[in-house]
């Protein structure tokens, strides 16, 4: 079965990632791993991380391409591996995956949207920085420490105690 991926050239996409088993913690339980591949893929293939937040089980990212690049399943398939390497092989692997020579650490799709204006990229960046709120890991945004949240309020763009009266049913665009 073909994939299709939106190949929009230098765009800014919204990006949800997650483990296969979404049980597991691996990635708040290994974050300087996660950070380290990152970094790894930034040296290599230059992007920009404009928001991200990393929960126990998947990431959310809003990330902008240099123009004329259209490669973030490149870049996510290289942090995917560079974060995987350094784990034991203790995870539960299907068939399919053995055959593929697959580690089982990840879902093998990604949810990937192209954002279309300035709306929708601060929904989106809202959305991920609401997130670990969200799913009950903090009461407050300024509480998770792996979000780009922090960065945001050191630069001036949000106060720490923003997002404290959003709810999940309160109009907001932080509904899924």
């Amino acid at each position: 079965m073909y994939y299709r991926r939106s190949r929009h050239i230098g765009g800014t996409f919204f990006f949800t990632v997650n483990l296969a088993d979404r049980r597991q913690s691996l990635l708040t339980e290994n974050i300087e791993q996660l950070r380290a591949a990152f970094r790894r893929v930034k040296r290599q293939h230059p992007y920009h991380i404009d928001a991200i937040v990393v929960l126990p089980d998947h990431i959310h990212a809003v990330w902008a391409l240099p123009e004329g690049d259209t490669g973030y399943p490149m870049r996510w398939r290289l942090i995917k591996t560079y974060f995987f390497r350094g784990l034991p092989k203790n995870e539960r692997i299907s068939a399919s995956r053995n055959r593929q020579r697959e580690r089982g650490i990840w879902q093998r799709r990604n949810w990937e949207h192209l954002i279309q204006d300035e709306i929708d990229y601060q929904n989106h960046l809202d959305y991920i920085h609401f997130n670990p709120v969200k799913h009950g890991y903090v009461d407050s945004c300024n509480e998770w420490l792996y979000s780009s949240f922090h960065r945001y309020v050191r630069i001036g763009a949000l106060s720490p105690d923003w997002g404290r009266d959003f709810t999940a049913d309160s109009g907001t665009s932080f509904g899924e």
